[in-house]
């Protein structure tokens, strides 16, 4: 199958053209149907969260460490609940992966496979759990409460059993939000969406993980979700769980007395709430209310590695990225998020050894010079 870039003329004719990962936006944009890119382009409200998100690394300044000695290769390489991974980089949870690619997370999970790096999967997958775990090896499963406990039960229970580590519960989408430019977007979109969409029809049956589960009534959202969740999962599972979508220094704390095992820092892509702070600005509070107990990760806003550099300066285990190898998903299949994590992984390493850090385990805060406050 050609790669869809070549089929459009968008630009790059093979995903080794790409000079950064920002190259594979603009494809994605020429050969995405508008609502497909709507969504995946779209914040909430002003967008101005989702901005913030990527200005809050331009405040951020290096301080390059002058006489080491790095002739050798950077090691990038990081441990996350016993498990080693090539970089620090994970490939953060993104639904409906079918519509960016016809293989989808599987795609994406050869991918994960190849480079040996972390795959974290959606509720919303268009693909079977068990082959995208076959694929990408050990996988992380992102979970949707939903509004009813005994859905939960049967999506935890199932991701246990196809052998997942980490269960990873999203708690920044309590309720609806507001995403104007995905909906202004789909109106210019011409297709006719009941195609995909029936009016009536059941939006639960297409997603792999609902198989068999009676979604009558059930949403997504979980507007009663409180700490007593957190419990009754840690009940029901041997899975690490990790809670994605905290911001605060006081959900930090909450965090570690309730027997959370790992905190991802995010505003889901500036796409939950317009609080106009971006994730690298709250990933300073959050480290502080944690106070070691626990590995902190953060997602949001990362295009480069020097945004990767920066936020393990300031003291997170890894990150997470999600558009940019969904853009090179959308352009070419799994070579194109293949090469996405490749480009990530060179510039990390450049920049550690510019600034005369060897391994991940040197980088340190006296590294960066950030106007961030805790």
């Amino acid at each position: 199958m050609a790669a869809a870039a070549e089929e459009h003329g968008a630009g790059l004719k093979s995903p080794n053209d790409a000079l950064n990962v920002m190259d594979f936006e603009e494809i994605s944009r020429k050969v995405l149907p508008p609502a497909h890119y709507g969504y995946l382009a779209t914040g909430v409200d002003d967008d101005t969260t989702l901005h913030a998100n990527r200005e809050g690394y331009k405040r951020i300044q290096l301080r390059p460490k002058r006489m080491v000695d790095v002739s050798g290769r950077a090691d990038c390489s990081v441990e996350l609940f016993g498990k080693k991974w090539e970089t620090p980089v994970a490939l953060c949870p993104v639904g409906s992966q079918n519509a960016f690619h016809p293989e989808g997370e599987l795609a994406v999970a050869r991918a994960a496979g190849a480079k040996k790096t972390l795959q974290i999967l959606s509720t919303m997958t268009t693909q079977p759990i068990e082959k995208v775990a076959e694929a990408a090896g050990p996988i992380w499963y992102q979970l949707y409460a939903t509004s009813r406990w005994d859905v939960a039960e049967k999506l935890v229970r199932h991701a246990d059993r196809a052998g997942c580590p980490v269960l990873v519960l999203t708690v920044d989408l309590p309720v609806g939000r507001n995403t104007e430019t995905l909906e202004r977007m789909k109106r210019t979109d011409t297709r006719n969406c009941a195609t995909c969409h029936p009016p009536g029809g059941n939006f639960y049956g297409r997603k792999r993980m609902f198989e068999g589960i009676d979604m009558k009534g059930v949403t997504t959202y979980q507007p009663a979700m409180t700490w007593d969740l957190v419990r009754r999962i840690k009940d029901l599972t041997g899975m690490k769980l990790v809670l994605k979508g905290i911001e605060t220094r006081e959900d930090a704390v909450a965090c570690c007395e309730h027997g959370v095992e790992g905190i991802i820092v995010s505003n889901h892509g500036g796409r939950a709430e317009e609080s106009g702070r971006g994730t690298i600005e709250c990933l300073p509070e959050v480290l502080d209310g944690v106070a070691g107990r626990i590995p902190v990760m953060v997602d949001g806003g990362i295009r480069r590695g020097t945004d990767i550099f920066k936020a393990l300066a300031l003291g997170a285990r890894a990150v997470g990225v999600g558009r940019p190898y969904i853009w090179g998903l959308s352009a070419f299949g799994q070579a194109g998020v293949e090469r996405v994590l490749e480009i990530l992984r060179v510039e990390l390493e450049l920049v550690m050894r510019q600034c005369g850090a060897r391994s991940i385990e040197e980088i340190r805060p006296s590294m960066v010079r950030s106007d961030l406050k805790t």
